[in-house]
């Protein structure tokens, strides 16, 4: 481990740094002042820049381009947090790294000295692998507070057995993020095995979930192994579990509580040992109170709720969202939007949500014969909406002051300058122009 041995003199940071280096998980040692003053070999593998030593350099510039410390620069700062509480804090950031931008989970645990006071921090660095900043073929993509919100709660609930409700509106990505608890998961070996209940009568979704036996019922010519006993060893998704009927809730509880259960038409009982994701878009308190959802269903699913952010509370989102699910589209050739349609589509409100976007770009890519998607291109109806002048105005000048101030503080050409900030060169000369750059 390289280190400055002038900020190693308080005993305790001088045996945790050699402590440290025996550490697999990528941690540094920062100082109170905000400086890098050792690093393992984990770190420097992960993190670090060949020919630019991290040591000595702040870790908000490392880590963010930032001029200033993140709490002043209008991020929530782990290590303010951990001088005010002296406790180890814990937070999702994202952070420029030599691939570029990526979501990263953050524990910093502060150092005590003997007088009391803080002698240093330790900070240990988990790439996220589940959720991505930059454009992607498959999985969670995003950057937006109210996107990485939801993640951080995803990252908390992953590792543990707790069941999870994800809530949201219709076309949020509630499969998507069950997908990543799965895989973020020590389950994520096994099977990831999806029930959709929506539409399905009591008789259906029992012998869908339960299975069969030969001869249980007219047309039943085989046995059948049902969902739940497919899902031994990983995780059984739920999806729009509000509309499982209610004389199916109390199997459906039995289930979850025991993990047991009999197939239709048989006396011998299975068991099956999955952790449990449900989603639902339905209001289920309402539904408790109203009697058509089960309140001890309701309180057996719901541990750990997550909520999922409509697309119109992540408009950041939208560019990254847009070039991702092009590149999702089965297409020899990925279509690319203009600067007038990309406009266009920064104003709609997006009622059906990511699902609503994918149809409108699918649509959109028929239309266009060159493979760019121009404002007629798009349907009808979106290319009459609009937003109030002053929300627009409000929106530009946030990206355009953002901009700036990465530019100052950024070591780097301008292509890298795009790829740490997500973005493609077009769109960032393009920004570069408006703020006369």
């Amino acid at each position: 481990m390289s280190l400055i041995a002038t900020d190693l003199a308080h005993p305790q940071v001088s045996a945790l740094v050699s402590y440290l280096e025996h550490d697999p998980q990528p941690t540094i040692v920062l100082d109170t002042d905000y400086n890098i003053i050792a690093a393992n070999a984990a770190y420097q593998r992960q993190f670090g820049v060949a020919g630019k030593p991290h040591l000595g350099a702040k870790c908000y510039r490392v880590s963010h381009q930032f001029a200033v410390p993140c709490d002043q620069a209008g991020e929530h700062c782990p290590m303010r947090k951990a001088h005010d509480s002296r406790a180890p804090e814990r937070m999702l950031h994202i952070h420029h790294t030599p691939r570029g931008p990526e979501h990263v989970d953050v524990e910093l645990r502060p150092i005590i000295g003997d007088c009391g006071t803080v002698v240093a921090y330790v900070e240990r660095l988990s790439s996220v692998a589940v959720a991505s900043v930059q454009p992607q073929q498959k999985g969670l993509v995003g950057r937006s507070p109210a996107f990485n919100e939801a993640l951080s709660a995803l990252q908390r609930a992953a590792p543990a057995p707790i069941p999870v409700l994800l809530q949201g509106e219709s076309g949020t990505g509630k499969e998507l993020f069950a997908r990543a608890l799965h895989d973020g998961s020590p389950r994520a070996s096994g099977p990831l095995v999806v029930v959709d209940c929506t539409g399905l009568t009591e008789s259906l979704l029992e012998s869908e979930l339960f299975g069969y036996e030969k001869g249980a019922f007219t047309g039943a010519l085989q046995r059948k192994i049902g969902l739940a006993e497919a899902a031994h060893g990983g995780t059984l998704f739920l999806d729009e579990i509000g509309e499982v009927p209610l004389a199916m809730q109390v199997k459906l509880l039995r289930l979850i509580e025991s993990g047991s259960f009999r197939p239709v038409g048989s006396l011998r009982t299975v068991h099956s040992d999955f952790r449990l994701v449900s989603a639902t878009h339905k209001p289920l308190k309402e539904m408790v109170a109203a009697g058509t959802f089960r309140q001890d269903l309701y309180y057996r699913i719901s541990a750990f709720p997550i909520r999922l952010p409509a697309l119109r509370e992540r408009s950041e989102d939208l560019p990254l969202l847009i070039d991702s699910l092009l590149r999702r589209l089965d297409s020899a050739v990925v279509p690319r939007v203009d600067p007038q349609a990309l406009e266009q589509l920064s104003l709609y409100s997006y009622p059906g949500n990511i699902r609503e976007l994918r149809n409108i770009l699918e649509r959109a890519r028929l239309f266009c014969d060159d493979g760019v998607i121009r404002l007629q291109d798009l349907p009808p109806e979106l290319r009459s909406s609009s937003a109030p002048a002053p929300v627009k105005r409000r929106r530009a000048g946030k990206d355009l002051e953002q901009l700036a101030h990465a530019l100052e503080v950024f070591e780097g050409s301008r292509s890298e300058l795009a790829k740490a900030l997500g973005l493609s060169e077009r769109t960032l000369y393009r920004r570069l122009k408006a703020l006369g750059l």
